[in-house]
């Protein structure tokens, strides 16, 4: 088998990684850090420029648990959590019924948030998988539904098209389905 012929990416280091992107014009920078404990992975992450900090929660197998977001205040700004059948609620515990059946959280100032789909879809080359995702601007904190066409055109190469306003992108990963660069938004440092 060719390294092309594969369809699973190598297993995230169980001691943790990290990672950092910066934009193009070099005015956002991200620095991820990824740790496995009590059988979960936690994902922290620092958008510097943008003042964002935040924490995704995953099961072993890349299912979302939780979100918080940050902007330099004291408690989070925004918190998600997911019971693991589709239902969503925020932090005070109101059922988000317009965001049942989501799986994955889109921060448009994050390439990392594309790891969450290539992780958990196992996707073979050629094929496509629609990804119900919600959006967060975090600017304002807003949140809508998106659907997020993920398809593997290569074992290292994705295309994401999208049913919002933002534009779809091709993008490439490295050997643990992590992006490397984001053309014309994002390039990966470390």
């Amino acid at each position: 088998m060719t390294r092309d012929d594969r369809s699973e990416y190598s297993r995230l280091p169980l001691e943790g990684m990290t990672a950092a992107w910066v934009t193009d014009d070099g005015r956002f920078r991200e620095t991820l850090t990824l740790r496995f404990e009590n059988e979960a992975w936690t994902a922290e992450g620092l958008v510097q420029g943008a003042d964002i900090q935040y924490v995704f929660r995953f099961t072993a197998s890349w299912q979302l648990q939780q979100m918080l977001l940050f902007r330099d205040m004291d408690d989070p700004d925004l918190w998600l959590a997911n019971d693991g059948r589709g239902k969503w609620g925020e932090v005070n515990g109101a059922e988000r019924r317009d965001l049942g059946g989501c799986h994955d959280i889109d921060l448009l100032c994050s390439p990392f948030t594309r790891t969450m789909a290539i992780r958990r879809l196992h996707l073979p080359v050629g094929q496509s998988a629609d990804v119900e995702s919600i959006t967060v601007d975090t600017e304002t904190l807003a949140i809508q539904r998106a659907r997020l066409d993920y398809t593997r055109l290569d074992y290292g190469l994705w295309v994401v098209h999208r049913d919002d306003e933002a534009p779809s992108h091709e993008f490439e990963v490295d050997h643990y389905g992590m992006v490397l660069d984001l053309p014309g938004h994002f390039r990966r440092v470390v």
